[in-house]
């Protein structure tokens, strides 16, 4: 496991999007949500994904320096428009999304400015939405295989139907280190990939795990927590009580506060915790990014 500390080079590689809000719209996508919760976490949170040269990609832009996100790793399209999803919150705070398709994210180039963020990233996340079209699968796989070695690769399942396919999950898993899933998406995954669906979802897990030479699994439960699950050992956390507000970004917290300890070697009770904790916080606020908090912050950078 890593143990590099210091400041971390974390890249959220995918769609860059507005959600189209009851309220109004927020800008969106999980790997600027991702970046945006690595760096208030403390490491270097970058977003690689690409924008239409439109009205929107500017104010895409103006949202992400506002937030101190760079820019400097996202493409210009000037063929197609920045990626709009309407997204409807129901009466328990869960969304329900509807995405623009054949948008700028939709056409991903493998450019020297990627392969150089590539060879110099210490984590990567990425999902099987930006993988809808086969460009930009090539290009994520492209990204993917130019890592270093020693650098982790985290597949944050992330099923948005019908933007996914058989091919895409099996690929994404082999090259990943980490993979973090739901329990609603499990079963589909285990029968896609043709994994015994145990009684135990411990034991599904682990042979998901086995199957594809894991470092780490990662189910996540919504309020009733999450299962860690390595070689060596597992935990399970049951969860921080919250009055949810809605739950768009709560996941993308989630992974950003669980890879943030496992760059630095945490334990898997460590990592839990702080991972549950941060994703909480996140489902109690409105919107993905919600403004900085300096005591959950230092809660969840010294979660034990």
């Amino acid at each position: 496991m890593p143990t590099k500390s210091g400041q971390n080079i974390v890249v959220g590689l995918g769609e860059l999007l507005w959600d189209m809000l009851p309220a109004g719209k927020q800008i969106g996508g999980a790997p600027g949500n991702f970046a945006y919760i690595t760096r208030l976490l403390g490491d270097e949170g970058i977003t690689a994904s690409r924008i239409g040269d439109d009205s929107l990609g500017r104010e895409a832009l103006q949202e992400f320096e506002q937030r101190g996100i760079p820019c400097t790793h996202i493409q210009r399209d000037t063929q197609h428009p920045t990626g709009t999803v309407a997204v409807e919150v129901d009466s328990n705070g869960q969304p329900k999304f509807d995405i623009t398709e054949n948008v700028a994210w939709d056409f991903f180039e493998w450019t020297q400015d990627w392969r150089d963020l590539a060879h110099k990233s210490d984590a990567v996340c990425f999902g099987s939405l930006a993988q809808r079209s086969p460009r930009s699968r090539a290009t994520i796989i492209d990204f993917v295989r130019a890592m270093r070695p020693a650098a982790t690769r985290v597949f944050d399942v992330n099923l948005r139907p019908p933007f996914h396919s058989p091919a895409v999950l099996a690929d994404s898993i082999a090259f990943a280190d980490i993979v973090k899933l739901n329990d609603e998406e499990l079963p589909h995954v285990a029968h896609v990939l043709n994994i015994e669906q145990h009684a135990s979802l411990l034991a599904t897990l682990q042979a998901l795990r086995e199957k594809y030479k894991l470092k780490l699994i990662c189910l996540t439960r919504g309020p009733r927590g999450s299962i860690l699950v390595t070689p060596e050992a597992d935990h399970q956390h049951p969860g921080y009580p919250i009055k949810i507000v809605d739950t768009v970004g709560a996941g993308d917290a989630f992974t950003a506060a669980l890879v943030h300890h496992y760059l630095r070697g945490a334990s898997l009770e460590k990592m839990n915790d702080a991972a549950n904790y941060m994703g909480s916080w996140v489902a109690s606020q409105s919107g993905a990014t919600p403004a900085p908090d300096e005591a959950i912050i230092k809660k969840v950078v010294g979660s034990s």
